[in-house]
């Protein structure tokens, strides 16, 4: 046999305060590098070091182990190394007013653009009235009006003396030219003068008069020609006057973005509206717009907003690449959104309300986003990968995308992205996006597994111990005594679940630290003892132990009936372990077992009344497996049994439970007693191997606490699997009784083993004819079957004969 009785030293593997060479965490040397994370980190280097597309990064991890935080500071480190990306800009587009044009400029430069822009219209508005009202402007404009009016005069004056030679007057008003007859003397004819005439003469009047007016007509067309050649004149005057004012100005500034192409050009055009558009300079117009009259473009015809720059990423107080962390992924966030303003009843909008999104912000450097909140989000998800694939941000409204409005709007240019995306999320939802989204796998190529636990030695113990002092300067804490490190490091391997192992859930000793650091405080400490952190752990697991208290008041008085005394036949003392929120407990159960000739039939009554789930019931058929395979190799296993967890009115998983089935299912069959001074768990294998389980510390610790309210008396105790003691972490209360021989911890490898601690009786082995000893745990179980399958042999001859009789 291997049953193995647990030490109080295997027990609980302390950690001694001895062994650290401080006395607090004030003198412990500063954290340098991540702890417990290098395959995780590895990949996060390659992720963000690999420039090809697609080579994004999953972060996969547990919540609450410092993924966040870790995977931040990894990345600002390396980011704070590299160069400083681009500013962007949006502008007017003069040839497509609804389609703003997005400007890339270096670093920090984007402002100054700004600002250039604002100095050179606020020149021009003085510039440009002073030179319109020089005097070369106006003597030049002069001339041309002087020039126009002489060539009228003089084409008026012909009309005149052809009038005058045909003895026709010409009376000129400031709005039409009236012709009449005159006499001899000069002199206009009244109309009864003109009536007296012959009617010859009045002919040849009219027909003068018709040809002077045909004349006029000419005249006055000749004279429309000439204004709109002088009106032209006057405009080629305003635009070489307007150009002499500005082009000095954006000369300087093509010089100085002279390799810079696309701004190059976005200067000629403004050169271009300027000088054509002068007289926005000289009129103010704006004071008489109507409201009403606004372009989509944005409204600007006649105003100046249309040479605004809208600075949509600026980098001028940032260095290396920027590193961002959108908390609330929409749509909208992650690509910028398109703003509108309210007036007189409608929403109008222009390139001056485009706002970026965190992929604008993060562009040429990270991205970090939470995948469940991604997920949660409408179209993020889809659009992120659109943007992605395309390496191309696109403002436009999400309900554009659903074809819900065909509104004209504003189409901005979309940037050029250059980015890598972080997603942090649970393995779940990695592997499921993995399963599902056949896109998935080529944009995030890279997966970055982060560990909930780490290697427990002596220096792994001072690396953790330099990790829980930058946690208390991080969250202003009081110094650590190193009896108090030393019990978080226990409590650590206690959560890891394994004494060979430190927990690396960084969240949950960070809330532990300052609850201590909160009584510590609160008794006028200086430090934090490890009393502090043993207050804190206990204060933590009342505030969760309200349903854990009722179960164990309702088996205190016998209302959930567990016995802890004498021996009973097909009756065990199982061990389940109830998971509610946060807080994990254990929790004894009772189990029976009733066995009677039958067709080989284990009932699980759990299974049949749809309260076991499928890995209960995996167990409960590895147990009928190996009774079958033990005791009826040869002959049938003539069995109906019965198996049921007494007063469990709720939903049972998992096979912890099934070496305990096994064993009172074999105690039911030998007819031999169970001591119910002693509980048991583990699951078993088809051969009859004990199996590791989880969560064995809660399962003894809740026996323990039953048996501890009844009366310790030296027989009680918990049997488990041989492959879980490097898991027992046990509580201090355990431990102590454990060194008073009050209750005791063992360890077995085989159901063998675990039936004769349980009932006394030898298990037995079978002797060199294949015969159990008859006074053996397996002996009586295969004389019961042996017996079960000849009284079901002879109830069936018993049966035909009836049979052949009634016919």
């Amino acid at each position: 046999m291997t049953v193995h009785k647990i030490s109080p030293e295997e027990a609980y593997h302390r950690c001694d305060p001895n062994s650290f060479s401080f006395e607090t965490t004030t003198e412990v040397e500063e954290l340098s590098h991540f702890i417990g994370q290098d395959r995780a980190l590895e990949a996060v280097d390659f992720g963000i070091s690999m420039q090809q597309q697609g080579f994004n990064l999953f972060v996969i991890g547990p919540e609450g182990s410092g993924r966040h935080s870790v995977i931040e500071s990894f990345i600002h480190e390396k980011a704070s190394k590299e160069p400083t990306p681009s500013d962007w800009c949006y502008v007017q587009n003069f040839h497509q007013p609804h389609k703003p044009l997005a400007l890339e400029f270096p670093p920090s430069q984007g402002i100054v653009f700004k600002g250039e822009m604002y100095e050179l219209i606020d020149t021009l508005k003085t510039t440009i009235p002073s030179i319109f009202e020089g005097d070369d402007y106006r003597m030049r404009r002069k001339a041309i009006n002087d020039q126009l009016a002489q060539r009228i005069e003089a084409l008026y004056h012909d009309v005149g003396t052809k009038a005058k030679s045909e003895k026709i007057a010409v009376s000129r008003s400031e709005h039409d030219f009236r012709f009449s007859p005159t006499d001899d003397k000069g002199e206009p004819l009244s109309l009864e003068e003109f009536r007296k005439l012959p009617d010859e003469v009045k002919q040849k009047i009219e027909e003068t008069i018709e040809k002077l007016q045909t004349m006029l007509q000419e005249s006055i067309h000749q004279i429309s020609i000439w204004k709109r050649e002088a009106e032209e004149q006057g405009r080629m005057l305003k635009k070489e006057t307007g150009k002499m004012a500005v082009s000095p100005l954006i000369e300087t500034l093509k010089r100085k973005y002279k390799d810079h192409e696309k701004i190059i050009h976005y200067l000629e055009d403004i050169e271009k509206v300027i000088t054509e558009g002068v007289d926005d300079f000289l009129v103010d117009d704006q004071a008489g717009q109507n409201p009403l009259i606004i372009a989509i473009g944005g409204g600007h015809s006649s105003s100046f907003d249309q040479y605004e720059v809208n600075v949509l990423i600026s980098h001028q107080n940032n260095h290396g690449s920027p590193v961002v962390y959108e908390d609330l992924p929409t749509y909208t966030n992650l690509h910028g959104r398109i703003e509108h303003l309210a007036r007189m009843g409608m929403l109008i909008t222009n390139f001056t309300l485009i706002k970026p999104g965190c992929l604008h912000q993060a562009n040429n450097g990270y991205l970090i986003l939470d995948a469940r909140k991604l997920l949660m989000q409408p179209f993020a998800y889809e659009g992120l990968k659109r943007t992605l694939r395309s390496r191309k941000i696109h403002i436009e409204p999400v309900e554009r995308l659903l074809g819900l409005i065909n509104t004209v709007s504003l189409e901005p240019e979309p940037v050029d992205l250059n980015i890598k995306v972080v997603l942090i999320g649970e393995p779940l939802i990695y592997y499921l996006l993995n399963a599902y989204d056949p896109e998935f796998i080529s944009l995030f190529k890279v997966q970055a597994d982060f560990e909930s636990d780490m290697i427990r030695s002596k220096e792994s113990q001072e690396l953790y111990a330099t990790l829980i002092a930058k946690l208390a300067k991080d969250k202003n804490l009081l110094p650590l005594h190193r009896t108090a490190v030393a019990r978080l490091i226990e409590q650590a391997t206690r959560e890891a679940g394994d004494r060979e192992k430190l927990s690396l859930r960084i969240r949950e000793f960070a809330d532990l630290m300052q609850e201590a650091d909160y009584l510590a405080k609160k008794e006028n400490k200086t430090i934090i003892i490890d009393t502090d952190v043993e207050k804190a752990i206990a204060a933590s697991k009342r505030r969760g132990g309200r349903i854990k208290d009722r179960l164990f008041e309702a088996m205190e008085h016998d209302i959930h009936y567990i016995e802890t005394q004498g021996a009973k036949v097909g009756q065990i003392n199982g061990l389940s372990v109830f998971m509610l929120g946060q807080d994990t407990f254990g929790c004894p159960t009772r189990i029976t077992a009733l066995t009677r000739p039958g067709k080989g039939k284990i009932v699980d009554i759990e299974r049949e009344v749809e309260l076991g789930g499928p890995i209960h019931s995996k167990g409960v058929m590895i147990l009928s497996s190996f009774l079958s395979s033990r005791y009826a190799r040869t002959i049938p296993l003539s069995l109906q049994a019965s198996l049921v967890f007494e007063q469990s009115y709720g939903g049972i998983e998992g096979d912890s439970a099934s070496c305990a089935e096994l064993c009172t299912l074999l105690s039911s069959l030998a007819d031999v007693p169970i001591k119910q001074t002693l509980a048991i768990t583990g699951s078993v294998s088809q051969k009859g191997e004990v199996q590791a389980i989880g969560g064995v510390n809660e399962k003894i610790e809740a026996f323990f606490d039953l048996c501890e309210h009844r009366g310790l008396s030296g027989e009680q105790g918990v049997i488990i699997p041989a492959s879980n003691v490097r898991h027992l972490m046990l509580k201090k209360e355990v431990v102590a009784a454990m060194e008073l021989g009050q209750f005791s911890v063992t360890a077995v490898s085989t159901v063998d083993e675990a039936v004769e601690i349980l009932t006394g009786m030898m298990a037995g082995e079978r002797d060199d004819k294949g015969n159990y000893p008859a006074e053996s745990i397996n002996g009586r179980v295969e004389a019961t079957l042996q017996a079960f399958a000849k009284n079901l042999l002879e109830f069936d001859k018993e049966g035909k004969e009836n049979d052949k009789n009634h016919e």
